[in-house]
This record gives C-alpha cells, structure tokens and sequence, in this order.
C-alpha cells in the first residue's frame, strides 16, 4: 500500500475535537476533524483510505446511525465510537452492530491513539487483500479478453492491470483497429469506479453544432429546439468513466472548454450558470501522434498534457505476428455462434498468409475475415485470394513468427503439455523446450 491511510475524527465539542486530532497529529498520524456526521458521510465511500473515530452523541445524525451508514458504504470499513459515562450499553449495542472497537470518556490520547493505530492496521490488511485479489480477477479477465501471448501483448495487459487501479487519467495511442475502447473499457472495469457509467464519445463522429450540447448538456430553452433538459456525456459518467476516442478530432473551441472542466473538475450545461461538480476518470484515445499535433498547433498542447498522465501504446497487429492464429480462431467461434453456423475446420493452410499478410485494418480486420470465412466468403478476399508480401520483415524474422505461433498454437491446443505438442509437432521434447525458451512463451502476464 502507497497510499497513507488517515483517521476521520467525528466530534461536535471543539475542544475535545482539537484534543483528538492534535493527538494524532503528534504521532504523524494523518488526521481529518469535522463536527458533524453528515459532513463525515460526504468523505466516506468504498475503498475509503482510512478509519472513522466518532461520537456516539451527535447534532442530527448520531453515532449510531453514522455507524449504520458507513457500514453500508463499505461492510469493512473500522468505525470506532466514543461513549460518554453511562453510555456502556450504548457501546456494546455498537459491537454488536459492526463497530471496530469503543473509547469511553473520559479517555488518555495516547488510549485514543493506540485503538486509531490498530483500526489503522485492520483496515490497511483489508485494502491490500482487495487490492491483490482484484489485480488476480483482472488478470484472468484480461487473458480472456486483451487475447496473446507475444511480449507486446503481455505489456499491455500488465499495463491495463497496474493502471487500472488507479485514478490517472490515460492516453491510449493504437492505429486504427487495434482494440482502443476494449483496452479502455478493461481499465475501467479493473477500476474502483466500475459500478459506474463508461460513456463512451467519438469525437470524430459528432457535429460541431452538437458538439457542446451533447458533451456538456443543456436546459431547456438553451437554444431553438431545446424543449427539456438534457444531461450531458461528462455529467452521465460522474462516478465512472469517460472515454474519448478519437480525441485528435475534437474542435479547438471544445477543447478549452474540456480543459476548463478536467481541471475544475466542474462543468456548466448550456443556458445554466450553475456549476455541476463531476467525479470522472477520463481515458482518451488518438491514432495519430497528439504531441506532433499540438507542435503544429493544430491540438492544444495544455489538453495534451493534460490528458497524458499515463500513456498505454497498443501494437499493430503486423508487429504481433504470433498471436495471429490463436485471435483467428477464437474470432471463428465468435463468428460461428454469432451467424448460427458451423466452425469451419481447422486448415494450416491458412496460417501461411494469415501471418503474411500486413493487416493494415488490425484486429478489426481479422475478425472481419473470420467472419468470411464462416459465411463461406473467403475465396478471393485477402489473405487467402492472393499471396501478399510480409512488407518489411525479413526472411528470418517472418520464419521465426511463423515458427513461433504454430507452437503457441499447439501449446494451447494440446493444454500446456510438452509431451504431447512435441508429438504433435514432431519433434524431440528438448528441441521444443528450448524453442519455447527461445520465444519466451513459458511468461505469464
């Protein structure tokens, strides 16, 4: 855990407040005082990082009913109650309802500071259990959705999975094709915020008429036309994510405006002069080199920055050859269950120009031409119509992804056994495992 846990002092009595946090502060225990638990509940959401220490006795919402709130916030999370003399009852009836632990007045800081430190230490357990066991459940998830085993791909799911957790905002940098909103929508679903709204905008798709009306929103009367309220795409991702594909496209005059509200962390619907305040994560995508842009002007180099908190590039398919055959295949069952047709048999044939050919489509073209394939349509359709050079790669290079694919491809087939892949293949086990060496395909992401 890097992330330093704080104590959240709940106390209507200034004096004993300041008592409270001067204690802790006194043992560089970072500290938050408030006198109410309705300003307590504004702070407190899952995965909060720290603990609560209130009062049972409170101005409008009690102790108690703090403790019942928070609990439903997040089961875990360690509130601790103060009692006052006679209130014992009160403190075991806590207990019994999920408090951490009770402090009865009057009480020692160093006391108040000793329960705070273990309530601390639980709840820096409990973060961390779920913080590994998330980062296992995305692992597994992306291996069954960011499909191959090549380094490049295994870079991009580690990636996905150290970043997915945090709250930076991202750059995704892809040509065309290679999987911009699946990456962003795994980031977002390996995230805190996935119990919220991913909005995804086209920016390349929406006309600049609409531009600031869909984005941001409007009321009614804001403009001819504007007969109700309309709740804009950043304000709909408030508590999730906002995923901006094609950021290149947007319009310089939304771009200060996008801006404005990235760092305000506010925006105003059109015909409003109320600020609205958003919680968003915001993952951008571009198929062009945005830095080179805003060099030439032509994209605000502020935005740039902005957005470029954490950069995640995506390979082009050409550039992981050997993930081909295993992406084809399971495109062909997709493809299958999709059109309610048979699986075309497997044919080795294929794989020679599957490698061959430079998808300049990426893996949207590769599915389009397994689609093909199992609606009969393949014939005369590259890579299969015509023998398509392998573009820059030399003789070596290509022998060698084709090598390394077909036992990828067998590995998979055969469940991970030597044995029986080298059987298959035809080979001595010790030659396969120094190939599998060689090609580095023993790695887990």
């Amino acid at each position: 855990m890097t992330d330093t846990l704080k104590v959240l002092v709940v106390e209507d009595d200034p004096d004993v407040r300041l008592g409270c946090e001067q204690a802790l502060q006194l043992e560089d225990i970072p500290v938050n005082a408030v006198e109410s638990a309705e300003q307590a509940l504004r702070q407190l959401a899952p995965d909060f990082l720290g603990v609560v220490v209130s009062d049972i006795r409170l101005p409008g919402m009690d102790g108690m009913a703090l403790l019942k709130e928070a609990r439903r916030i997040d089961p875990d999370l360690p509130v601790v109650l103060i009692t006052g003399h006679g209130d014992v009852s009160l403190a075991v009836q806590a207990m019994k309802n999920g408090a951490h632990d009770f402090i009865e007045k009057p009480f020692s800081p160093d006391y108040m500071v000793e329960v705070a430190r273990r309530a601390l230490d639980k709840r820096r357990l409990t973060l961390e259990v779920r913080r590994l066991r998330a980062r296992l459940e995305s692992r597994d998830q992306l291996e069954s959705r960011l499909i191959g085993s090549s380094p490049a791909m295994l870079r991009v799911r580690q990636l996905v999975a150290d970043l997915g957790n945090s709250a930076a905002d991202i750059l995704i940098e892809g040509e065309t094709g290679t999987g911009k909103e699946l990456v962003a929508r795994c980031l977002h679903d390996a995230s805190p915020r996935r119990t919220g709204n991913f909005v995804a905008i086209n920016c390349g798709g929406l006309p600049e008429t609409l531009f600031e009306s869909e984005i941001f929103g409007h009321e009614a009367g804001a403009y001819t036309g504007a007969g109700k309220r309309r709740v804009g795409k950043i304000e709909h991702a408030n508590g999730g994510t906002l995923f901006l594909d094609e950021i290149e496209s947007m319009p310089l005059a939304m771009q200060i405006k996008l801006l404005r509200v990235l760092q305000e962390r506010t925006l105003e619907r059109l015909g409003s002069n109320t600020p609205i305040p958003v919680n968003c994560r915001v993952i951008a995508a571009t198929k062009v080199d945005l830095k080179e842009l805003a060099n030439q002007g032509q994209f605000r180099a502020d935005l740039y920055y902005r957005l470029n908190v954490a950069t995640l590039p995506l390979p082009p398919l050409r550039e992981r050859r050997e993930d081909i055959p295993l992406l084809f295949e399971h495109f062909l069952l997709q493809a299958a269950a999709r059109h309610e047709r048979p699986v075309p048999d497997a044919d080795t044939a294929r794989t020679g120009p599957l490698l061959a050919y430079e998808w300049p489509g990426n893996v949207r073209e590769l599915r389009n031409v397994a689609d093909r394939c199992v609606l009969g349509l393949e014939a005369g359709f590259p890579p299969f119509g015509t023998q398509v050079p392998a573009g820059p790669q030399s003789l070596p290079e290509t022998v060698a992804a084709f090598e390394r694919s077909l036992i990828a491809d067998a590995l998979a087939r055969n469940g991970g056994s030597l044995a029986r892949t080298a059987e298959v293949l035809g080979v001595a086990k010790t030659t396969l495992h120094d190939k599998i060496r060689k090609y580095r395909l023993g790695e887990q992401s």
